[in-house]
């Protein structure tokens, strides 16, 4: 048994390796300029806050602190999404052993992840999606470990309310996961009343909460702008009865079409469709909490408030859905079948970064084709004519100023839109293209 689990743990640490070298190579050969969420974060990242006009502050501070280890070398920022991924499939991998009980099975669950397109195609712009990515399996593993221990460890509540808190500041949809493992432990407390209050889950409420007063109080002083943004994105502005309509079938049609590649995977694996479901197993529970009800919490939101839920946006509400399908259908998998299911990863692990290569070689208008630091090596000599010391500064929209900032030898720091203030105090400055640099 040593051996079987031994050899399993290499056959992911290949799988792993492989997925880190293929989707940080493929962007970085293919690619002539970062995305525009990892030059925004960037951006930001080079003016740290406690927030920013569209997020909380977390992927711009990763992003920053990789600045600061490698430069502005494209490769760099393509391998910190990829290890937030890995990270995620990591403890994906130890939560379906410890659920699942059979380590082979544990692997299956991960290789079904490949077979959902936020897992690798869009991986290669860090941003917001993806920086919420480990926080999230490491909440849903700190969680079980609540959950189904007798006796709860300080450890694990402290982990929860810091990796909840990390989450949340990495993008508020977080909140969906949140809510959804409190609705779990309030059912089983005070309704079901199978597990009993512990004073310990306050120590996750008051982690989570101390990490966000920064936060909190960065919002009041700005006017909770994040929030605004958040609301113009959801499409509220749409009045009318259909928008409750249609807006939720929109994004039902979108997660079926979405998960088709994962249900014929699991198709390939399984006998029949045969399976039975028993909300009094205990492990089935916490797997619909964690994966199906925080998908229900975001459709009802849609349904009452008719906004509109963006493709994007569900990154990591699947992380699990490999786990708990194996669950369910578990006593239907065929491993005579493997070879059949081995054959559809493999064509859908190699096909993604084909089609990833293909759009961005043939497809020449995208920002990724945007000539950044040519661009920045022509505003350098513009600067250069007139004066002799760094540029300090870049004000103007994040994608244009964000990648001067990037680019640029001198790192200037982003300073959001053209503020008259600001260039009014400034010693020395120019304007280009609706973007101002100077110094201070």
């Amino acid at each position: 048994m040593n051996v079987l689990n031994r050899n399993i743990n290499n056959i992911f640490f290949i799988f792993a390796l492989s997925h880190l070298i293929i989707w940080t190579l493929i962007p970085s050969l293919t690619n002539k300029n970062l995305p525009l969420d990892t030059i925004e974060a960037l951006a930001w990242g080079s003016n740290l806050d406690w927030g920013f006009n569209k997020h909380p502050p977390m992927s711009a501070f990763f992003s920053e602190v990789f600045f600061k280890i490698f430069g502005p070398f494209d490769w760099a920022y393509y391998f910190l999404s990829q290890i937030f991924v890995l990270i995620a499939f990591f403890y994906v991998f130890k939560l379906a052993n410890e659920i699942l009980g059979n380590i082979k099975l544990s692997l299956i669950s991960v290789f079904l992840l490949e077979s959902i397109y936020f897992y690798n195609f869009t991986t290669p712009e860090f941003n917001v999606n993806v920086c919420q990515l480990p926080f999230w399996s490491l909440v849903v593993y700190y969680s079980w470990k609540i959950y189904d221990r007798k006796n709860i460890e300080f450890i694990d509540c402290f982990l929860v309310g810091l990796f909840a808190a990390i989450g949340f500041l990495s993008k508020y949809l977080f909140i969906y996961l949140l809510i959804s493992i409190d609705l779990l432990f309030i059912y089983l407390i005070f309704i079901k009343k199978t597990k009993k209050f512990d004073f310990k889950y306050l120590i996750t409420i008051e982690v989570f909460l101390v990490l966000l007063i920064p936060h909190l109080i960065w919002l009041f002083n700005n006017e909770f702008i994040t929030f605004v943004y958040a609301f113009n994105r959801t499409g509220l502005e749409e009045t009318g009865i259909i928008s409750h309509i249609k807006h939720p079938i929109i994004f039902l049609l979108k997660q079926l079409g979405i998960l088709f590649p994962f249900i014929f995977l699991i198709w390939l694996l399984i006998k029949k469709i045969k399976f039975k479901i028993n909300f009094n197993d205990k492990k089935l529970l916490f797997l619909f909490s964690i994966s199906i009800l925080p998908i229900i919490l975001i459709f009802v939101t849609s349904l009452i408030m008719g906004s509109k839920i963006r493709t994007m946006w569900m990154t990591p509400f699947y992380l699990f859905f490999g786990v708990l399908f194996i669950y369910i259908f578990q006593a239907q998998i065929n491993l005579k079948k493997i070879h059949s299911f081995l054959y559809g990863f493999l064509v859908l692990f190699f096909l993604s970064p084909i089609l990833y290569s293909y759009v961005s070689l043939s497809q020449t208008d995208k920002r990724t084709d945007y000539p950044g630091k040519e661009i920045a090596a022509k505003v350098q000599i513009i600067w250069n004519q007139d004066f002799d010391n760094d540029i300090e500064f870049v004000t103007g929209d994040e994608w244009k100023a964000g990648n001067l900032s990037y680019h640029l030898k001198s790192r200037p720091r982003w300073e959001g839109f053209n503020d008259n203030e600001i260039l009014n105090k400034s010693s020395q400055f120019i304007c280009v293209d609706q973007v101002c640099l100077g110094r201070y």
